[in-house]
């Protein structure tokens, strides 16, 4: 009678998945340095580091922070807290006190700084309330009688802001209507710059960013629009009312945005997180249709588009550059009532 055969136990070392999480390739192909679940671990270049948590920065806030915005000026520097119907100066941290702005009527606005002669600005605008402009002491609810003001549009349906070139640019809700200042103005009469002729999938504006690129003439910053139907339309040049110094770049078609904060500007390049992952500008716009993998999201596309697919209506998209860990982060931000600091 032969021996029953004695079962062996053989262990073997993995490494550390520093390849970081995927969520691409079967658990039979993938490389043993990749993690098929990766929750609260980075990856660094030898081995995983456990997430640190968070400490409570400033507290009291009567709802989640859906925005944060900083102003900086030559002589001081502000962190101001969206948060219920008002802004909050959370600066100093700790416990908030009155709002420095009320009535509101939502806390979802787009913001950007911008400079001139006269001073330090902050402008925000969420399409529904008056754009507020912060000059380091004062907020000011932007319409057409205050003091600056904007004349030529309802200044209510202003939804997105945007600093290019010397010049402050919107979009306004619902439309394919951008309007933009004069130079070094934070008020005046706004001009209308219309894409009705150029977007030929409708739908209206998302977002605007600048996109810094070298096109075989030197190095120079495209404005770059974003529509609801994944057109992104880029153009180049100085003053848009003038057809020598202002020129159409080009149209592409991408994966719909997600989100009004869809962009970023990473380095020199520009970053959309739209149906097609997270995708940088300069190879996107030449090959993505033909090649998805210049996706930054490509290893982890199936989770991605799930995420996507059931998450895209919620508010709170948006990319954000941590370089401590050298990591761009993709996330729905649901802000708890409280800023903290990670």
């Amino acid at each position: 009678m032969r021996n029953a055969s004695r079962k062996r136990t053989v262990t073997a070392s993995l490494p550390a998945p520093t390849g970081g999480w995927n969520a691409l390739d079967s658990l039979a192909d993938m490389p043993p340095t990749d993690a098929r679940f990766l929750e609260n671990w980075f990856p660094s270049t030898s081995d995983v580091v456990i997430r640190s948590g968070y400490t409570a920065f400033a507290t009291g806030l009567p709802g989640q922070v859906e925005t944060l915005a900083n102003y900086s000026s030559g002589t001081q520097s502000k962190l101001f807290a969206w948060s219920g119907s008002g802004i909050y100066d959370v600066t100093a941290g700790g416990a908030v006190g009155a709002p420095a702005v009320t009535g509101l009527t939502n806390a979802r606005w787009e913001t950007t700084n911008m400079a001139n002669s006269g001073g330090n600005y902050l402008y925000a605008v969420n399409g529904v309330d008056k754009p507020r402009l912060y000059d380091g002491t004062t907020w000011t609810a932007i319409d057409g009688a205050s003091t600056p003001a904007i004349t030529g549009v309802t200044t209510t349906t202003l939804s997105n802001v945007f600093l290019f070139k010397h010049r402050i640019w919107f979009t306004q809700n619902g439309t394919l209507n951008a309007w933009y200042l004069p130079t070094d103005a934070i008020g005046g009469a706004a001009t209308s710059f219309s894409l009705q002729g150029v977007a030929t999938k409708g739908g209206y504006l998302m977002a605007i960013a600048s996109w810094t690129i070298d096109a075989g003439y030197g190095v120079d910053d495209l404005l770059v629009f974003a529509t609801s139907m994944g057109e992104i339309i880029v153009y180049k040049g100085t003053d848009p009312a003038s057809a020598t110094t202002w020129a159409l770049v080009g149209v592409w078609e991408l994966g719909s945005p997600i989100g009004r904060r869809c962009f970023m500007k990473y380095a020199g390049d520009l970053l959309l997180i739209c149906q097609d992952g997270l995708l940088p500008m300069a190879s996107a716009l030449q090959s993505s249709r033909l090649n998805p993998k210049v996706a930054l999201t490509n290893k982890i596309q199936y989770a991605t588009s799930a995420a996507i697919s059931a998450y895209s209506a919620n508010f709170g998209w948006e990319l954000l550059y941590f370089p401590r860990c050298i990591n761009i982060a993709l996330r729905c931000l649901l802000r708890r009532a409280s800023v903290v600091r990670r």
